[in-house]
């Protein structure tokens, strides 16, 4: 392989993990939404206390 080949793909694998890392840090700035259900162990139509037992 020639020279200038190798060098050219170690400055391609440089480049995407450089370009990987940038995006993480833009990304990392987001505010993603959380979990806005209810806690299903809280809420007030949950009956799977009533339903244990009825074997």
């Amino acid at each position: 392989m020639d020279q200038y080949m190798v060098w050219l793909i170690i400055l391609l694998v440089i480049g995407v993990i450089v370009s990987n890392l940038m995006v993480l840090k833009y990304t990392s700035k987001f505010k993603w939404p959380g979990n806005k259900k209810p806690d299903e162990k809280n809420s007030p139509g949950n009956n799977s206390d009533e339903n244990k037992g009825d074997d």
